[in-house]
């Protein structure tokens, strides 16, 4: 799917889906970007920041109520010594000092992801962060750091195996409802829309368990370059998809 931004409108009588719940971004493509403009890495992260502020306002403004953005991957710790400390650099002074922004827009912040292997400092900021913006309601964005779906599908499997040896659970009550409560992301909605910028159409380990039903927008646009406007472009095409879940729809939309 190239950008939205020219998409024609759904057609009126189509049966369209409601406005999504939780979005859920792979924002990709800031090392090219900057490589684009003949500028080291870092730039394309920290322009990328800047996108996240502007994702955030489309979120808000388009009712959206979570927003799960993949902010830093278990593969990401892969990366040249000084990216990773780039990064973790680029968030420490986010969390220092952009939180009470969010704060003032009633958005409540939390975060999935092997949080362990980030410094006590971070992890500390990181938990003042969630205790500031802990009772908003208007929007509630969950930043994915350090994380990995198959590890976190893997975790849970061991935390219910281990339940289940105490005597806490019965093995043969075990169902999809649940393994889900041992998921990281229990306390969320799955996502009903996923999105990934800069081209790319693949899941990189990203809320797959969660995804199984969601509905999949890829855009040419960097990362960097994401507006409000190309938000609200990925609203107005969700509201023309179908969601069966699985069922046949009747010519005429009915189950």
């Amino acid at each position: 799917m190239s950008s939205l931004r020219s998409r024609p409108s759904p057609l009126a009588g189509q049966a369209t889906a409601a406005a999504p719940r939780h979005v859920a971004v792979i924002m990709d493509g800031n090392g090219r970007w900057a490589r684009a403009r003949g500028k080291p890495i870092m730039a394309g992260h920290r322009a990328g920041a800047e996108a996240v502020r502007r994702c955030v306002k489309g979120a808000i403004e388009n009712g959206v109520r979570y927003l799960t953005l993949y902010a830093f991957s278990s593969e990401n710790w892969h990366r040249a010594a000084e990216e990773v400390s780039d990064l973790t650099s680029l968030l420490r002074f986010y969390l220092r000092h952009k939180v009470v922004e969010l704060h003032e827009q009633k958005v409540r912040l939390d975060f999935i992801g092997d949080l362990s292997r980030f410094d006590r400092g971070l992890r500390e900021e990181m938990e003042r962060a969630r205790a500031l913006t802990a009772h908003n309601t208007r929007l509630t964005l969950i930043l994915a750091l350090s994380y990995g779906a198959r590890n976190d599908v893997a975790r849970a499997a061991r935390d219910m195996a281990l339940a289940a040896a105490k005597g806490e659970i019965d093995p043969a009550s075990i169902n999809e409802t649940a393994f889900r409560a041992f998921l990281q992301t229990s306390p969320f909605p799955d996502p009903d829309l996923i999105v990934r910028t800069s081209g790319e159409r693949r899941l990189s380990n990203f809320l797959l368990w969660e995804s199984a039903y969601a509905e999949l927008a890829f855009l040419d646009v960097m990362w960097p370059d994401f507006t409000e406007a190309d938000f609200a472009a990925l609203m107005a095409d969700f509201a023309g998809r179908e969601r069966r879940y699985g069922k046949r729809l009747a010519p005429d939309g009915a189950l």
